[in-house]
């Protein structure tokens, strides 16, 4: 039944018959199920989740409607969400995915770069709510960057923490400390992807750059390239790309940190264990540089 009532939603918005008749499960991110839906000539990607959970897709499609309306960088376009029994959905268009070399990270540099150039003319935020994962992602609208991250970011996963148990003795210091950190930084309001590691970012089999699973809002654009660093980073030909369109301010190495702490923070809050110890380091690093 809900494969019948999601065929019925893409036949509706594509204005074409689909009947799918295979479902073969794929990967869908790390909170999802993901499955690539076929009629034997057209497929798409689905991602399920509860029904609970339909806001979340409501705003995952905002966002990649957002950044395809760039035309900056490649996002699988979104054709539909909805809810059908207890289950959620998101279908986005199916692209055949591969590995990049070192000319296609460049490109994805050069486009995340162009893409980072688009300036939200309502401040810091977005216009609703996401997740980071599975945990929400407050984006109410701020004039001030500093206070946004303050509040929304850094204070938010904070108390989130707390209610976990979480133990953090230098969280006021560091808190009281970011206007400082970020004082002599000139700071636009530009479209960021969010969640921006390496599991989001890819090829088609073209070698074109994609990127996927955002957590969408207007912030600092160097909130993207920290979280590029995070796990792993990507290919030096990456940030040389990036660097030739947009380059980064000066203090970004001092500042990255900070804004990674935000995803360290995150990863306390959804799987527990080492990320305390990790973001305690990072306090420690931070506060060093004030």
């Amino acid at each position: 039944m809900i494969w019948q009532e999601i065929d019925t939603h893409i036949s509706k918005v594509t204005n074409q018959k689909f009947q799918s008749y295979q479902h073969l499960s794929v990967s869908g991110g790390c909170i999802n199920q993901g499955y690539a839906v076929s009629d034997g000539k057209l497929t798409y990607f689905v991602k399920l989740n509860q029904a609970s959970q339909t806001e979340m897709f409501a705003a995952e499609m905002l966002g990649l409607q957002q950044m395809y309306k760039t035309n900056t960088i490649r996002v699988p376009q979104p054709l539909c969400w909805g809810t059908t029994g207890n289950s959620s959905y998101i279908v986005l268009e199916w692209l055949e995915m591969t590995d990049g070399n070192s000319k296609s990270w460049q490109k994805m540099g050069c486009n995340l770069a162009a893409m980072h150039k688009t300036i939200s003319n309502q401040d810091f935020g977005w216009k609703m709510n996401n997740t980071i994962g599975s945990t929400p992602q407050i984006n109410t609208w701020k004039s001030d960057w500093i206070e946004f991250y303050t509040q929304h970011r850094l204070g938010y996963q904070f108390q989130l923490a707390k209610q976990r148990g979480g133990h953090f003795p230098l969280q006021d210091k560091l808190i009281a400390s970011i206007p400082k950190l970020l004082a002599d930084h000139q700071i636009q309001p530009a479209l960021v992807h969010g969640d921006l590691w390496g599991g989001n970012a890819g090829f088609t089999i073209d070698g074109e750059p994609v990127i996927f699973d955002p957590a969408t809002y207007f912030g600092d654009r160097e909130v993207d390239i920290a979280m590029t660093e995070l796990f792993g980073g990507f290919p030096p030909s990456f940030y040389q790309g990036y660097q030739e369109i947009f380059p980064l301010d000066e203090g970004y190495e001092k500042r990255k940190t900070l804004y990674n702490l935000y995803h360290i923070l995150n990863h306390f809050n959804l799987f527990g264990g080492g990320y305390a110890s990790q973001a305690n380091q990072m306090i420690e690093r931070i506060l060093q540089n004030v």
